[in-house]
């Protein structure tokens, strides 16, 4: 097989450019989805159904249904319908962070059950309200249960957001199908792509490791 570099290095500087887009479009899903799935998580577990219903249709509906039907929606309808035009990278943004906020907010409910009930009681006694007792006590104990599953969560984002190409965002993959179809090539795009995936997970992984580590010995 004639493995040829010289297109590989001819599209570096759009491949470079494409994963710094990637790295951007992942990180401001991983900030706005945990926000948010902070709120829809809490959102869930209140005590009154009514009102945690909204919520529990939220996860649902996100976590059911595949995020590329997601980004074609927010695509050609919601971000036309607001501003005029359609946005690729706007679209993706709010995709990703829609996506991974259904998720998040799950990880958020189920680290905070995960706590003691025996904690709260205690802050309450102490004489700290519900949200300053969440605040202090329940979430940073939570937290560094949920490191592993959000770690997780945060390199699916990473990976997903290739799927932003369909869309003509031009990110990683959007630049690897560029030169795949210039040149009818497949392994050289593909392969070229995948290395920097896995680069970029396993520095998120390493990140990740260390922040877990750290907040054990706390």
């Amino acid at each position: 097989m004639d493995f040829r570099f010289d297109i590989i290095m001819e599209y570096a500087p759009y491949l470079l450019k494409g994963t710094l887009i990637t790295i951007g479009l992942s990180l401001a899903g991983i900030v706005i989805g945990t926000i948010l799935g902070l709120f829809i998580g809490l959102g869930k577990m209140m005590r009154n159904k009514y009102l945690a219903f909204p919520f529990t249709v939220y996860i649902t509906v996100f976590r059911g249904t595949p995020l590329l039907v997601q980004v074609l929606l927010i695509h050609f309808g919601v971000v036309p319908f607001f501003i005029g035009e359609t946005h690729a990278v706007a679209a993706t943004i709010i995709a990703l962070s829609l996506n991974a906020a259904a998720y998040i907010a799950e990880i958020f409910r189920a680290g905070i059950a995960s706590i003691d009930r025996g904690q709260m009681e205690g802050a309450r006694s102490l004489g700290l309200s519900h949200v300053q007792s969440m605040r202090h006590i329940i979430l940073p104990q939570a937290f560094k249960r949920m490191i592993p599953p959000l770690g997780n969560e945060f390199i699916v984002l990473i990976k997903d957001s290739s799927l932003a190409s369909v869309i003509a965002a031009p990110e990683l993959m959007y630049w690897g199908r560029a030169m795949s179809s210039q040149y009818f090539r497949t392994w050289e795009p593909y392969l070229t792509a995948a290395v920097i995936y896995l680069i970029l997970t396993l520095l998120l992984s390493i990140l990740l490791h260390s922040l877990e580590r750290r907040l054990a010995t706390e």
